[in-house]
């Protein structure tokens, strides 16, 4: 009986996951192709070469300052008004970059990378939307499904930049840029299917629903929130400085590209099935394996600089953000109502991409100034305080439907 109460809630959520899923896929490509050539085009463009990394700094950092009004927005008109102005500034950002490189303008790359910075803030909220219309049986699997699109968007992203990147030969990289104002125009093609109606309003327009620091107090919200922030964040601490802590002990390109990759395999390939290890086993074991392995990826690293090292050390780092990431995405949505969602995902994608863009700049930082080991050693104590911030909750919460297998 409950099966088919549940039933026809579940097939429209299964649509969405689909619709969401393709656009992860195929918008998300974008976000790989910006990273990959935002240093280099910047290096091509910038007087100073100490500038070469800036349009990828500020993408980062416009992304966080939107979040927060890019939830409001599809609080205001719906998911399909808020992802196709996405779609549109993820258009521009494409267009402008090119036109950057065709013109040599320093200027007009920092601004398309700055278009880009709005449309990654709009797709961090595909992975809520795939939970608007679900049972709560399905939403751990519906976020979890989500984002498995982004591994299809990691490997075809590099594929996209190797095929088109020189399509103009004076310009080079400028092909790759133009590419993404067509995934962009695909990709928004998809919203059509999307039926995520607008979420209610108070009768004067304003939001309505608990005030934002009444849903804070929630001891779920604060556990969600936090392990969100710190999982991205210690992610990308250790990833960004991959790279260049293998190059500096003696290994190429080739080998840190190869790393990087299996990464990214390890961060999204889980996602398959994550969604349904949060529904049998619970929110919070979840989010604790995946703590778990974020300080294994410390203790690989730690114990040695071989080749070996690397790939487990970066492996267990993607599937500790997956778990970590994704059962605290479905933790948060246990904690607010549909009238509340704009509130509280704004501040949380606010607060995830504040600490990561922190992260982001410390981790050369800390490897140019201390060393690799360092870097590891520092992830340290934001996982003791999250992991504290589980126990707790498990401690004292009183036992509810979401965190108990079904």
């Amino acid at each position: 009986m409950s099966y088919a109460a549940v039933e026809p809630d579940d097939r429209r959520a299964k649509r969405n996951v689909a619709v969401l899923f393709f656009a992860q896929a195929t918008l998300g490509a974008q976000l790989p192709i910006h990273i990959i050539l935002g240093g280099l085009a910047g290096a091509e463009l910038a007087d100073n070469r100490a500038l070469a990394t800036l349009p990828i700094s500020l993408t980062v950092l416009v992304s966080m300052c939107t979040a927060l009004p890019a939830s409001y927005l599809m609080g205001r008109f719906g998911r399909r008004a808020g992802f196709l102005i996405g779609a549109l500034c993820g258009s521009l950002g494409g267009a402008l970059s090119a036109w950057a490189l065709l013109a040599d303008s320093f200027e007009l790359l920092l601004a398309g990378a700055a278009f880009t910075g709005i449309y990654q803030s709009v797709q961090g909220f595909y992975r809520f939307a795939a939970a608007d219309t679900a049972s709560e049986a399905f939403k751990p699997k519906a976020i979890s499904w989500v984002l498995a699109g982004g591994l299809v968007a990691a490997l075809v992203g590099p594929e996209i930049v190797r095929a088109t990147g020189d399509v103009f030969s004076r310009a080079p990289y400028a092909g790759a840029y133009a590419a993404v104002v067509i995934i962009n125009i695909v990709g928004a093609l998809s919203f059509a299917f999307l039926d995520i109606p607008a979420p209610a309003r108070g009768p004067a327009g304003a939001l309505a629903g608990r005030p934002i620091m009444e849903i804070l107090r929630q001891p779920r919200a604060i556990v969600a929130v936090l392990c969100a922030m710190i999982s991205y964040a210690m992610m990308a601490l250790v990833m960004t400085s991959t790279p260049l802590a293998m190059l500096g002990h003696g290994f190429s390109s080739d080998h840190a590209a190869d790393v990087v990759r299996w990464h990214v395999l390890a961060m999204f390939g889980p996602s398959f099935f994550t969604g349904s290890l949060v529904a049998r086993f619970g929110h919070l074991r979840i989010i604790g394996v995946g703590l778990a392995l974020l300080g294994a990826c410390g203790i690989v690293a730690l114990a040695g600089v071989a080749i070996e090292n690397f790939y487990l050390a970066l492996i267990a780092l993607g599937v500790g953000w997956n778990f970590g990431f994704i059962g605290a995405t479905s933790l948060l949505a246990t904690t607010h109502t549909a009238i509340e969602q704009a509130k509280i995902q704004g501040l949380n994608d606010f607060l995830v991409l504040g600490l990561v863009t922190v992260a982001s700049f410390g981790s050369g930082a800390l490897l140019n100034l201390y060393g690799w080991s360092t870097v590891q050693l520092a992830m340290a104590p934001a996982l003791l305080v999250a992991c504290v911030a589980v126990v707790w909750l498990a401690l004292t919460k009183r036992p509810d439907r979401h965190d108990h297998a079904r």
